[in-house]
């Protein structure tokens, strides 16, 4: 499968329609239908359908797209890092998936250092939850995460980050339990709750409050904290967050800590065998060095 061809097919599914692509990729038009057309016909199914002057995407299509996506990124990656490899001084990019966290700001603080030692060093962030980060990572689409433990530690190297991120309840200022300094595991019973989809975080909350799924009213799941914020703010319920993933968000919301502490650790984790390049076991090891100091 040509990445030729996969570029062609990826500017027909953003334009829907041929004589637009053709035009963003600078060839005529009946070479691109005949490009596509072929290129079905070598994989024996249908991409597109017609409608409406429109072309979609079949199930096929659909499924093709998203791998096509991944390979060009690595593809990409590859031709960068290979730069890299024939170029002595540090230069390229960075892929570096990340979560909410307050520790984003240390990480932060790190690229800053990196970037002004090194000026042809950039970055892509590439933010998420904690299992399309993984993803990613696995397959080789990003350099390093920054995570929440817990993760599972097996196939991953990682450096224990310097803050703690703390857990508590979010919580609409007209809320009830807004005037408190903090929250008992008691206050949560009977709490119109929005919790976070993963299972370990899920399990975090539950072991903490010695709660069993069934006693909690939970009205919603989430994965990004950023999708509930207004769902909180109108009182639909109290979500289970990290302090640093609410920071400054608006001032209708308020951040409540568990009582006693409820903490884990942010980890920068990447890949165990992995071959990074060497600007990115640059950036690690100039990590290593700060959380040495």
């Amino acid at each position: 499968m040509e990445i030729r061809l996969l570029k062609y097919f990826l500017a027909v599914a953003e334009e829907q329609n041929i004589t637009q692509a053709a035009k963003r990729l600078h060839i005529t038009q009946p070479t691109l239908s005949r490009q596509i057309r072929e290129f079905e016909e070598s994989l024996q199914v249908n991409l597109f359908i017609r409608k409406n002057k429109k072309l979609y995407l079949t199930e096929s299509g659909t499924y093709l797209k998203k791998k096509a996506e991944e390979i060009l990124a690595l593809d990409e990656k590859v031709e960068q890092e290979f730069a890299n490899y024939q170029n002595k001084m540090l230069s390229g990019q960075i892929s570096i998936g990340c979560v909410e966290a307050n520790s984003s700001h240390f990480l932060s603080k790190m690229l800053e250092e990196m970037i002004t030692n090194h000026p042809q060093v950039t970055f892509n962030i590439f933010s998420g939850t904690s299992n399309d980060i993984v993803e990613k990572l696995d397959k080789g689409l990003l350099d390093i995460a920054l995570l929440i433990e817990p993760i599972s530690e097996g196939n991953y190297n990682k450096l224990i980050l310097p803050e703690k991120e703390e857990w508590g309840l979010l919580v609409s200022t007209e809320h009830y339990l807004a005037n408190r300094p903090n929250v008992l595991a008691e206050d949560i019973l009977g709490v119109p709750l929005i919790c976070s989809s993963r299972k370990a975080v899920q399990d975090l909350f539950f072991s903490w409050g010695k709660f069993n799924e069934e006693n909690l009213n939970i009205v919603g799941k989430y994965n990004l904290i950023f999708n509930v914020i207004s769902l909180v703010e109108n009182k639909v319920g109290a979500a289970f967050s990290l302090k640093g993933a609410t920071t400054n968000r608006t001032n209708k919301i308020k951040f409540l800590p568990f009582e006693p502490k409820l903490e884990t650790n942010c980890v920068l984790v990447w890949k165990k065998g992995s071959l990074l390049n060497t600007t990115v076991r640059a950036f690690i090891q100039h990590i290593k060095y700060a959380l040495e100091a």
